[in-house]
């Protein structure tokens, strides 16, 4: 049997509007040959979700943004379905949330509740409003913003106010502060050089002395103990009792000199008294001049029956030279 033209034409045209109304579907979310069901979510605001979007729960896509409509005409909400392609346990008390990303991808994410009963074909599953990570980066990035500007007009205001100082004036101290700057760490340099700069030696000495308080830690020690000990011993005697007996005796000795002073008893009348002093001296020297006398003259003395006749001659009168005596002028002229 012969197909007429006119009958191919209207059947071409009817798969086509198949295919296109399949098509449609299909991207509006709704799967042609999967099972599927749907649920609904309200939402005041879906600014960024689209039909089509996908619906993820923990990363993983399990269906599509299928259509969404205002709720009244107020615009207090939105209804948003959801039709989901996976056989998947939904608990009842789960939440959905739309997410965006800083590439402009908005997906709605469902985070799954901890209940025993789950979510049927057409049931409505809360919602809660989360920042998404474009909103998060924005409200942290707007504090600092913030601060920049702040440090920027900081900036600004302490570069005109250096602009301010720095005159001719002020620009001639600044290269003389630098100068002595430079003068300075060039005599620093020269301090620390490791052969002649006196402060390195300086430390090398201390380096040096330090080793030698290490190497002698026990001698030190030993020292230390020592007199450790000797003020042991120090604390052990009776040093008060010494201090007592010593003042004692200070205070003795002062009342004798004071008896001394006060020419009381015989040595202070020996010292104090000039006449005692001068009768002694006279005594002294007529002894002097007595056993003067007897040595040149011993005949005067014996009589004459030792050394032979008697010496009859005039006595000595005054005592010859010696050494502690001298002779008048007179008298040695007569000599």
């Amino acid at each position: 049997m012969k197909i007429s033209n006119e009958t191919k034409v209207g059947a071409l045209t009817a798969i086509a509007i198949t295919l296109l109304i399949l098509g449609f579907n299909f991207l509006k979310g709704k799967p042609i040959f999967e099972k599927n069901f749907k649920i609904y979510a309200v939402f005041k605001s879906v600014q960024g979700l689209s039909v089509s979007n996908a619906v993820m729960i923990n990363g993983l896509q399990v269906g599509k943004v299928y259509e969404m409509h205002e709720t009244d005409k107020d615009l207090s909400g939105i209804l948003v379905t959801l039709n989901l392609n996976k056989s998947i346990n939904i608990p009842a008390n789960s939440m959905a949330h739309i997410s965006g990303s800083l590439l402009g991808n908005t997906t709605m994410d469902i985070e799954m509740g901890n209940a025993d009963s789950f979510l049927k074909n057409g049931d409505t599953i809360s919602t809660d409003v989360k920042m998404d990570l474009l909103d998060q980066v924005k409200g942290s990035l707007d504090p600092a913003m913030i601060r920049i500007n702040a440090s920027l007009q900081t900036l600004d205001s302490v570069l005109k106010l250096v602009g301010n100082l720095f005159d001719k004036q002020a620009h001639d101290n600044f290269q003389s502060l630098l100068s002595n700057l430079a003068v300075t760490t060039a005599n620093l340099n020269i301090l620390l050089n490791p052969q002649t700069g006196a402060l390195a030696q300086t430390l090398s000495n201390t380096s040096a002395f330090t080793d030698n308080l290490k190497k002698n830690n026990d001698t030190i020690t030993q020292i230390f103990s020592n007199l450790k000990n000797t003020t042991e011993k120090l604390s052990e005697l009776e040093l008060q009792q010494t201090l007592t007996n010593l003042d004692g005796a200070v205070a003795a000795l002062n009342v004798t000199l004071d008896k001394l002073n006060n020419s009381e008893g015989s040595l202070g009348l020996l010292i104090n008294d000039k006449k005692l002093y001068n009768n002694l001296n006279s005594t002294a020297n007529s002894l002097n001049i007595l056993l003067q006398d007897i040595r040149i003259h011993p005949r005067r003395y014996t009589g004459g029956l030792v050394f032979g006749k008697k010496d009859k001659s005039a006595p000595l009168m005054t005592p010859l030279p010696d050494s502690l005596t001298e002779l008048p002028a007179t008298d040695k002229k007569r000599r």
